[in-house]
């Protein structure tokens, strides 16, 4: 019975990369022309979010999202999310609709095949081991936002190795950003992609995906020596709803 389960599992990985190959390849003349410019990026979002309802659907997961707020159209925010599987991208997309948004991601995404060949023109990339490209995040964020653009970070600045980590300790670059630029933060709780799709390959399975908007917390006011408090602000937020869940 195991054996048959973890068949399961490995083909249900493989429909996973198919879902996100194959969308890439039909639409692939369409999303070279939406990346031609950079005022036409608001066109390549929607294509991204199109991307990534199939991929959420397809693999059999339904998003639930409460919300707190209604984010405004055409107003620049910092999102921000806990992060434990791929899906975490697709589920952002989902979730956020009318305020085109550009990650910022680690650099070594873009040596996947097809799909590294967008992020890498259309996300921000760090190297967070080389102190020039972090710098550049912050240049390369500010061009973005002068643009009407948003930005995601997922602040814990990777996936935790360790799976029983429920919430690993927040980096400072999402606050920092967000107080220099005087954009809101806007956290969201990602309660089951983990349980749904994590990196341990011979796991997961379809189900609900629970999404928590949280109220947005402004930074008009705030300096940069804030940063730290609104880090912790902002990990304590998102920590209690994993621990109580309200979705």
């Amino acid at each position: 019975m195991k054996f048959l389960r973890n068949i399961g599992h490995v083909f249900y990985r493989i429909w996973f990369y198919i879902l996100v190959a194959l969308p890439i390849v039909i639409l692939f003349p369409i999303l070279i022309i939406s990346i031609l410019k950079d005022s036409w990026y608001p066109f390549f979002f929607r294509l991204a979010r199109f991307w990534a309802k199939l991929i959420l659907y397809g693999m059999g997961f339904y998003p639930k999202v409460k919300r707190n707020v209604t984010f405004e159209k055409g107003k620049s925010y910092m999102f921000v999310a806990n992060h434990t599987s791929m899906t975490d991208i697709m589920l952002m997309l989902y979730v956020v609709s009318k305020n085109p948004f550009v990650f910022v991601g680690k650099a070594e995404l873009a040596k996947i095949p097809l799909f590294g060949f967008f992020y890498k023109r259309t996300c921000i990339l760090v190297d967070r081991s080389d102190a020039r490209s972090r710098h550049n995040v912050f240049v390369e964020a500010q061009e973005r936002l002068q643009r009407g653009l948003s930005v995601c970070i997922f602040p814990e600045g990777g996936v935790p190795e360790d799976e029983s980590v429920l919430l690993s300790p927040f980096k400072d670059g999402a606050f920092r950003l967000a107080i220099e630029h005087k954009i809101p933060i806007a956290p969201m709780t990602f309660h089951d992609n983990k349980k749904r799709f994590s990196y341990t390959f011979l796991s997961g399975g379809p189900g609900m995906m629970r999404v928590r908007v949280h109220d947005i917390i402004e930074t008009e006011i705030l300096e940069l020596e804030d940063k730290r408090m609104l880090r912790e602000q902002t990990r304590e937020i998102i920590l209690e709803e994993l621990q109580t869940p309200s979705v």
